[in-house]
């Protein structure tokens, strides 16, 4: 019986290492989200010089510059969350990782517990969330007072939300 419990235990630990599938997958699409925004930029400044060499300029010039680099940096964001969240992963359930222990770097991607992990996901979740907010502002048409009052409302709203997450947060 003692045989068959060691056996047992022994799979249901070593069942940790699935996790090693979202570590990589994670990565790869961390990776694959910091190319995407990187030709995203490289694309906006294409086009601004294009439009600066032929002496042009749209009427929706700076919106179209302005919304193409918060796009990037929403996706910039995005790739930190996946990194994050492999990083956490591994670290959690894996091993943890002895470069980042040797290392003087940023503790950031440091993580020793799931609330830990849990709670640098959502602060950067939530910066994804205002930036991609950021950008839908940019093209949003307000025709009447009661729009812009919604407006007003909703930047009030974010700003409590992240005075109260800076708060809550180690510093």
């Amino acid at each position: 019986m003692q045989f068959i419990e060691k056996l047992f235990e022994g799979i249901l630990w070593n069942g940790r290492l699935f996790v090693i599938l979202a570590v990589v997958f994670s990565m790869v699409g961390a990776i694959i989200l910091f190319i995407i925004a990187s030709v995203d930029i490289y694309d906006v400044a294409a086009k601004t010089i294009h439009i600066y060499a032929n002496h042009l300029h749209p009427d929706n010039f700076h919106e179209m510059v302005v919304s193409g680099i918060i796009g990037a940096v929403d996706l910039y964001l995005m790739a930190v969350v996946m990194l994050i969240f492999s990083f956490g992963l591994y670290e959690l359930f894996i091993s943890d990782i002895d470069q980042a222990k040797n290392s003087s770097a940023s503790k950031v991607l440091e993580i020793h517990s799931l609330d830990q992990l849990k709670d640098k996901l959502a602060k950067v979740i939530v910066m994804v969330l205002v930036v991609s907010f950021f950008q839908k502002v940019l093209h949003a048409n307000y025709d009447g007072a009661l729009e812009l009052l919604y407006f007003a409302g909703s930047i009030l709203a974010l700003s409590v939300g992240l005075y109260f997450l800076h708060k809550g947060g180690e510093h």
